[in-house]
């Protein structure tokens, strides 16, 4: 087991771990609970009953949440002609072509997302060993492969979150910084779960929320009861 500091114990010593909570509860718990001096993010997550080694119960997708993550996002952009015009407008941090790629190839990686137009994923898929381990290779199903550029670029500046459930069929999200407050994590849960809901695969079979549990950077995971989600989403 590994050992906790002394704020970390102090962060608990009012918690138990063992307890499901209700939702707005576990998060105002969580947050109140983040021991760092620095402003913490704020994380969940989703345990769901799907087994994803069937593609049919893959659970992937994106979502803008409505207040943001609260950090800068540096978007590149691969594309070129009308588009690289089109993109920088739309505030990209870095576009190109050939040349981009052979930039990252060469060890470049600065920028925390990267979106492409479809005539492009031929030469991107020349780095996908690159990106796709970084969580960074664009893909049609979050919306990051597309024609639309400018749409693609203003969410992931606005705090676009990509998601997808790993191989035990966990799903962890950002909801944004512990400075926030309650109210706006709150909001950015209630999108998220929105979303990973509507995702449901059909062949997915019996509960499919089966656990969630949230926590800061540095906290402890608090764990929220699963039956209270239904009356947070329509509150």
């Amino acid at each position: 087991m590994p050992k906790h500091g002394k704020k970390y114990r102090a962060a608990i010593e009012n918690i138990d771990l063992t307890t499901k909570f209700d939702l707005p509860e576990a998060v105002k718990m969580a947050m109140q609970a983040g021991p760092a001096k620095f402003d913490e993010t704020v994380d969940v997550a989703l345990c769901l009953g799907v087994d994803p080694k069937y593609s049919d119960q893959m659970v992937r997708g994106a979502v803008t949440l409505p207040h943001g993550l609260g950090k800068t996002v540096r978007v590149a952009v691969f594309c070129k002609g009308d588009k690289e015009a089109e993109a920088k407008a739309a505030g990209a941090d870095v576009t190109g072509a050939e040349d981009l790629i052979e930039k990252i190839q060469g060890g470049w990686m600065e920028f925390d997302k990267a979106v492409a137009t479809p005539d492009m994923m031929a030469l991107v898929g020349r780095i996908g060993r690159v990106l796709g381990p970084r969580g960074l290779m664009p893909n049609a199903k979050t919306g990051t492969v597309t024609m639309d550029v400018t749409k693609a670029v203003n969410e992931l500046k606005a705090g676009r979150v990509e998601f997808r459930v790993d191989k035990a069929g966990v799903l962890h999200a950002p909801l944004g910084k512990k400075s926030f407050g309650p109210e706006k994590i709150l909001d950015n849960l209630r999108a998220l779960l929105d979303q990973v809901i509507r995702l449901k695969p059909s062949s997915a079979k019996g509960t499919y929320l089966r656990s969630l549990a949230v926590a800061t950077t540095m906290g402890p995971g608090v764990k929220i009861d699963p039956t209270s989600v239904k009356k947070f989403m329509e509150g």
